[in-house]
């Protein structure tokens, strides 16, 4: 059996069950750890310290959370764009360790037209190579502002 994917075009013609275009990052390094803390002033030490994170109980750093997030709502702007972006919200599953690959998804899960303007709300993932789910997610776009 085949199964057919239609990809969202845009969010004025995007139907329940499209999916948006999959957006791949990646292969989490040290490096991509250390700048992203830099950048987003989050120094926590299990994401950068390895002896702190063993001392916690972990084989090896691991991503900011946050990192990943900022990846779903790159998935979602590069597609509809920052203005139409009305909420974005997620909830983390799992770590993402260092070397992995993380692919993130969306997919049309509801379509409301009101007054001439389409809202959409957009279930969203990340997975890393495994096929382990590290976050879930759920944004809100409009049609044509």
């Amino acid at each position: 059996m085949t199964t057919t994917i239609t990809i969202a075009r845009t969010p004025d013609t995007a139907q329940v069950g499209d999916h948006l275009p999959p957006l791949t990052f990646g292969p989490i390094s040290r490096k991509t750890l250390a700048l992203y803390a830099g950048a987003s002033a989050d120094h926590n030490p299990i994401h950068i310290d390895l002896d702190f994170a063993r001392e916690a109980g972990m084989d090896d750093v691991f991503a900011h959370g946050m990192l990943s997030m900022a990846q779903l709502g790159r998935l979602v702007t590069g597609w509809a764009g920052q203005s139409r972006l009305r909420g974005l919200s997620s909830r983390f599953t799992a770590i993402t360790p260092v070397g992995a690959t993380v692919t993130c998804t969306g997919t049309v899960s509801d379509r409301l037209e009101q007054h001439g303007r389409v809202l959409l709300t957009l279930a969203l993932a990340a997975h890393i190579d495994d096929g382990t789910r590290t976050l879930r997610g759920e944004a809100k776009v409009c049609g044509t502002p």
